[in-house]
């Protein structure tokens, strides 16, 4: 059975763009669409909770809505659901029979970034499924339409095992779908606090640093080549640098990127909030949207 495309839905502008983002790529992949909202209030705040035939009336307005506005190509399929739940505890468990569970953020900012708020960073963290963020005044070309210039999904490549699979399976997808570039990003090296400028200790020995920049552009390659041979028709793009891995993934996605994919792996055995310092970055100030896919390191049983 097909997962469904699951955005989660309060009405807000975030969340509005999220269920906009959403409706595209579940036609783009044939997917269906669900739409949900946890209409239990947080037991943090003193307000009650709201009615529960509005959070239905909620729903139903934005599937009207996203029909009327998607008349060339609605999702296959669009299902709404109202989750007695608090909004942390329903979405990560919405998540869990979902192709991809989309958040909406409140943007602040053409070039900020996301606000994540009290609900997104919880979730992205204990998710199961990818995670992807959408801000408020993002915008999406519909399937078929021209650009000036190709879409770039962004993907950062860390490591090179199981959080590589994960990433650069999600990637590809998702340029297949929309006849997108993979542009792979593999940042080494730890440049000064000051400067995104190679050390004067690298320069000094320029024959290292040479076989350094060889050998993690040899890993990045060798990453890649299944997935080339995978899928010939998607174009992809190595981007290996020396600097910062999350100023390089910014900075390889500024000028196209339409997504940015990036990891967290799954702590089994811990409750909190660790998503690692390169999403936190991409989640933060990134302009496109921003998948964070979740992964199991090599000793890690999968579940």
């Amino acid at each position: 059975m097909e997962r469904p495309i699951t955005v989660g839905v309060d009405g807000s502008p975030g969340s509005l763009a999220a269920a906009d983002w959403a409706a595209v790529e579940a036609t783009r992949r044939g997917l269906p669409l669900r739409l949900v909202h946890a209409w239990i209030t947080e037991p943090l705040y003193v307000p009650p909770a709201p009615d529960e035939m509005a959070a239905r009336a909620l729903l139903d307005r934005v599937a009207r809505d996203l029909v009327e506005r998607h008349p060339a190509g609605p999702p296959p399929d669009i299902a709404t659901e109202v989750i007695t739940d608090v909004a942390t505890n329903g979405l990560i468990h919405a998540a869990a029979g979902a192709e991809m569970l989309v958040l909406g953020t409140r943007g602040h900012g053409a070039f900020v970034g996301f606000l994540l708020g009290s609900v997104g960073l919880p979730v992205i963290a204990h998710a199961r499924r990818p995670v992807v963020l959408v801000r408020a005044n993002a915008t999406e070309r519909a399937p078929g339409e021209e650009g000036d210039e190709p879409d770039e999904i962004v993907v950062g490549i860390k490591d090179a095992g199981p959080a590589a699979r994960a990433l650069l399976d999600f990637a590809f997808t998702a340029a297949l779908a929309r006849g997108a570039a993979v542009r792979a990003v593999r940042a080494w090296g730890t440049p000064s606090l000051f400067s995104a400028e190679v050390p004067g200790s690298l320069e000094e020995n320029a024959g290292a640093a040479r076989d350094l920049e060889t050998v993690e552009g040899r890993v990045l390659t060798d990453v890649l080549a299944p997935w080339r041979e995978r899928s010939p028709r998607v174009r992809v793009i190595e981007h290996p640098g020396y600097g910062n891995a999350a100023e390089t993934l910014l900075s390889a996605a500024a000028p196209r990127g339409a997504l940015v994919v990036v990891g967290r792996r799954v702590h089994r055995r811990t409750l909190g909030m660790r998503i690692g310092p390169v999403t936190h970055a991409a989640l933060h100030h990134a302009r496109s949207p921003v998948a964070v896919v979740p992964y199991h390191g090599e000793n890690d049983d999968d579940e």
